[in-house]
């Protein structure tokens, strides 16, 4: 029966996940430096066209009709045929059009994440290939599998909102996204506008409410759990990082602190409605004391992640999907199952090899998209247009007039 109350609030949450593109996109452009600002920022924005033309004309389809039990779904929904105004979404409540907004955003801001990786480094019309091929190839099958009633789905993985879904894929994408670029000409950058940081951190923050409690896709007693386990786990992994950066060394970073927020973030999405909120302290700490030491590890490897994707989405989609494993309890959602703590191993055991699957085909997919799309137009910039810089050489635009009035 139709929801007038869960329908709006899939509308309201739908828009939140919306302006997380943009806010990712000042994140972004707030770390980079000042030659490639608006190189890095164009990328999650073309993202909010392109992929809404791809999900429209098959995307929704491949991922939400047919193929049951399998790794992709059918054209069945192409164009949308079928999903006409007064069509309901499986649960019953809300129009199956809100479902297909809300879905939509989800599928814009996952390739988006992974640019953060190789910004400066990569042409765009490459990415724009890029953005294709790897939802189509990445993203969409893992949708199907796990959300879309495919073949993870049947095996009894969980993800609440996205981390084996949305951020191990972009996380082990945007390293292998890497190990193909290399390095930066100039690996010694420093964001050009810490405050464009925290306005894009705040509005992720704010964004990812709608991200986690929307994934219930119904407004009842887990919308509000997943709700409060984001905020708690975001906080809880905000200090862990700033505490952690402040111990070794020796001054309180405020860019970490956001960083650190982003991790939590990412690290309680696939938890989300599906644990206590007394584990949700516990997945924060985790999130902020792990992302920060995977992030050092690249350091030490020398591994040129310039945003920290692998470090923060990667790492903190794997740790969350491994801690639902362990924390997943169906006192709190019956929907769900129990994690190792309660009982289950098995379900324990699920979510690592589910994980780990994810990983290992989107960083091995994505190194051979690479290389493939190298063979038709170069993927990496030349030296000269790096050291230029990507708003110049590539848009023809500057972010900041630098001229006197």
């Amino acid at each position: 029966m139709f929801d007038s109350g869960s329908t709006g609030f899939m509308l309201l949450a739908t828009s939140l996940v919306m302006l997380m593109t943009p806010a990712l996109a000042f994140f972004y452009g707030g770390l980079a430096t000042k030659r490639n600002i608006l190189g890095i920022m164009i990328q999650s924005f073309v993202s909010l066209g392109w992929t809404t033309v791809l999900w429209i004309v098959f995307g929704y389809s491949l991922c939400f009709s047919g193929g049951e039990g399998g790794i992709i779904g059918n054209f069945d929904k192409i164009f949308l045929m079928g999903v006409g105004v007064d069509s309901m979404f499986s649960n019953g409540k809300i129009p199956e059009l809100v479902f297909v907004a809300y879905q939509m955003m989800f599928a814009i801001i996952t390739p988006a994440l992974i640019t953060g990786a190789f910004v400066n480094r990569v042409t765009f019309k490459s990415y724009l290939i890029f953005l294709t091929i790897w939802q189509i190839f990445v993203y969409y099958p893992f949708v199907h599998m796990i959300w879309g009633g495919g073949l993870m789905a049947t095996w009894g993985v969980l993800d609440f909102a996205g981390g084996i879904v949305v951020h191990a894929t972009a996380g082990f994408a945007a390293l292998a996204s890497v190990f193909y670029v290399k390095d930066r000409t100039d690996k010694n950058s420093t964001p050009n506008s810490i405050p464009l940081v925290a306005i894009g951190s705040g509005l992720l923050w704010f964004g990812w409410y709608g991200f986690n409690a929307g994934s219930e896709v119904q407004v009842d007693f887990i919308t509000s759990l997943a709700f409060i386990n984001t905020d708690i786990a975001a906080s809880f992994a905000t200090i862990a990082w700033l505490v952690i950066e402040w111990i070794l060394k020796r001054k309180p970073k405020f860019v970490g602190l956001l960083t650190g927020s982003i991790a939590g973030l990412a690290t309680i999405t696939p938890c989300a409605g599906f644990v206590p909120v007394w584990s949700s302290p516990i997945i924060g700490i985790a999130a902020g004391a792990v992302c920060y030491f995977a992030v050092e590890f690249k350091n030490k490897m020398k591994w040129d992640d310039a945003l920290d994707v692998w470090g923060v989405h990667g790492v903190g989609g794997v740790l969350g999907t491994i801690l639902l494993g362990v924390f997943a309890s169906t006192t709190f959602n019956p929907a769900g199952a129990n994690g190792l703590f309660f009982g289950n191993a098995g379900f324990f055991w699920t979510q690592i090899i589910a994980v780990a699957i994810a990983a290992i085909y989107s960083f091995i997919f994505t190194y051979i998209m690479l290389i493939l799309i190298n063979l038709f137009t170069p993927v990496k910039v030349s030296e000269a247009d790096e050291k230029l810089g990507l708003d110049i050489a590539l848009h023809g635009e500057k972010a900041y007039d630098e001229g006197a009035l």
